[in-house]
Parts: C-alpha cells; structure tokens; sequence
C-alpha cells in the first residue's frame, strides 16, 4: 500500500492557513481585550486620583473646621455675659 503524499499537500496548506488565521483572530481578540483593560485602568486612575483629591478636601475641612470650631468656642467662653431682656444673661 502506498501512501500518495502530494493528495495531502493541498490538505496541509488549507488547514496551515486555517490554523494560522485562527492565531491572527485570537491575537487581535487578546490585543483588542489589552486595550480595554488599559483604557479601564486609565479610567479607575482618573476617579482613583479625584476620590483622593475629594478626601484631602474633606480632611482639611474637618480638621481646620475642628480647630476653627474649637477656637471659636473659646472666645465664647471668655467673653462676659450679654445682658438681655430677661436679666439672666441668655441669648
């Protein structure tokens, strides 16, 4: 029995092109997937980096508002009593 190996040459060539186009669609689904993540990673950096900027404001707030807060009671405290009205000294 013999085995007519230029019947499988054409054979070979079809399914090489076909194997070779699979890998090309599978790299440009990889490379298409690549972009996408870097285009989400891009897009979390940017709300990453304005959440930070949000909470240094609300840190300062917080803590300088704390202060103001507390100096203010203070001063309060050390004025005298405004007479009012009722005579108790109340506002």
């Amino acid at each position: 029995m013999e085995i007519d190996f230029g019947s499988l040459i054409p054979i070979a060539g079809i399914l090489a092109s076909v194997g070779f186009a699979w890998v090309w669609l599978r790299y440009q689904q990889v490379k298409l997937q690549a972009r996408q993540l870097e285009r989400e990673a891009g897009e979390q950096d940017e709300e990453k980096r304005q959440l930070l900027q949000r909470l240094a404001v609300l840190e300062r707030i917080a803590t300088d508002r704390g202060l103001q807060t507390a100096e203010q009671i203070e001063a309060l405290r050390e004025q005298p009593e405004i007479a009012t009205s009722d005579g108790k000294g109340r506002i």
